[in-house]
């Protein structure tokens, strides 16, 4: 497949099939089907009229007016392959301004940059106040400062469960592809490339898995204690890219976009509601 593909929709919850909200399927008519990227793009950029042009006017539900971050709208979820799982965000850490967030680094911590109804943009720290980030489609190297734009960071190494790689080679892998752009790029988005500068997995490649109709990846959104739904995912490039859709929009926005779909299903398939 070429990296270079041309950007498409994203499919809202009420045109795939999904199911209760706790996770569960009454009726067993079959899996929930999660929402299938191979033709699309994340888009990491501000830009607001490159971001209207790509995106129909009834998409277009989201403020784009950066706000500081709240950590009380992001959702926590989990995501997994087959049983096990390669991903928790629970109870979301604290973000920090650039200058404190420059006193906690180290050379290969992944960072992520966070604003209300923007994507979560994710860089690696290569030591000297500078990181590595994928950024319009060029991979970058900046000042840690430069690159937040006034956004709190937050370190997070540990959000993903894979092993990773000892510190001088995650940094070698970031700085190898500096300059790297266009239809040279192998990932999607920030995050891909920084979790791959990290674990060294294909998986976070444009293409790295194979799409053979199975749904092996599984993307939990937890609402709260007893509240969860769960879609599921041919590849984990797919998921990152519903996982970054819902950070960018926030939780209340992701509850009522749902709640929103199962009612409108409620005499087909019954009583599903999120409280």
């Amino acid at each position: 497949m070429g990296n270079q593909v041309e950007k498409l929709t994203h499919i809202n919850y009420a045109e795939v099939p999904t199911s209760d909200p706790n996770g569960f399927d009454p009726d067993g008519d079959g899996p929930r089907i999660g929402v299938s990227y191979i033709f699309s793009n994340d888009d990491d950029d501000d830009d607001q009229d490159e971001r209207a042009d790509r995106y129909p006017p009834e998409r277009e539900q989201v403020n784009h007016e950066e706000k500081p971050f709240d950590l009380q709208d992001e959702l926590d979820c989990a995501i997994y392959y087959r049983e096990e799982c390669v991903y928790e965000r629970a109870g979301g850490a604290a973000a920090h301004a650039p200058e404190s967030l420059l006193n906690r680094c180290r050379p290969g911590d992944l960072l992520e940059f966070l604003a209300t109804g923007q994507y979560p943009h994710w860089a690696v720290y290569v030591g000297d106040f500078q990181v590595v980030h994928l950024h319009r489609a060029e991979i970058k190297n900046n000042f840690l400062t430069d690159v937040s734009q006034g956004k709190k960071g937050r370190i997070v190494n540990a959000l993903y469960r894979f092993r990773a790689l000892p510190p001088e080679v995650i940094v070698r892998n970031a700085l190898d592809h500096v300059g790297t752009r266009d239809r040279e790029l192998s990932w999607r988005n920030s995050e891909c490339f920084a979790a791959w500068c990290r674990f060294g997995k294909r998986e976070f490649k444009i293409g790295g898995e194979i799409r053979i109709g199975k749904q092996p990846y599984k993307l939990k959104l937890q609402f709260s204690e007893k509240k969860s739904h769960v879609l599921e995912f041919q590849s984990l490039e797919d998921v990152i890219m519903e996982k970054r859709r819902n950070d960018q929009i926030g939780k209340v926005a992701v509850t009522q976009e749902l709640a929103n779909h199962l009612n409108s299903t409620h005499e087909i398939k019954g009583d599903y509601y999120v409280n």
